[in-house]
Formats: structure tokens, sequence, C-alpha cells
């Protein structure tokens, strides 16, 4: 962990961008009073296959479900 004022981590930007690059948490203070923590993103990893709808087996829905709202339950939703 390596601790920086403000006007420091200004200065020197990019040295400390690598340094989070390579892991390196970097706390950036004001007058010597931590304010905030810079720590590399890690990514996470994307699913090789698409989530599946519903919480269990057997749970389903029609294909209607994802088709458009009739004109009249909508205005109904509006009060109108």
């Amino acid at each position: 962990m390596v601790k920086v004022n403000v006007t420091e981590a200004q200065k020197h930007l990019s040295r400390y961008l690598d340094a989070v690059e390579m892991g390196e948490v970097v706390i950036l203070c004001r007058h010597n009073k931590p304010i905030a923590e810079l720590k590399k993103i890690v990514e996470q990893p994307v699913p090789k296959k698409p989530r599946r709808f519903g919480l269990w087996d057997g749970f389903g829905a029609s294909e209607s479900f994802f088709e458009p709202l009739p004109d009249d339950l909508i205005k109904a939703f509006y009060g109108a």
C-alpha cells in the first residue's frame, strides 16, 4: 500500500496508475489524511452460457409473456 498526497499524485499520475495495474493499492491523502483509495478493477468472467430464466426447474414463461402489452392495458396503467 502506498500513501500519496493529492498534489504528488497529480504530478506523477501515470506512475501511480502503473503501480495500481501491478496490483498495488494507492491511498490518496489531503494534508496527510486519507480520502480515497485507488485499486485495480478485477473484471468478472463472462458466463459461457446464458443465465436460466426462473429460479427453479419447471418454471417458465410462454412466448406471449415477451410480446408487447395491448394498448387498452397500457392506457389503464396511466389512468386513461
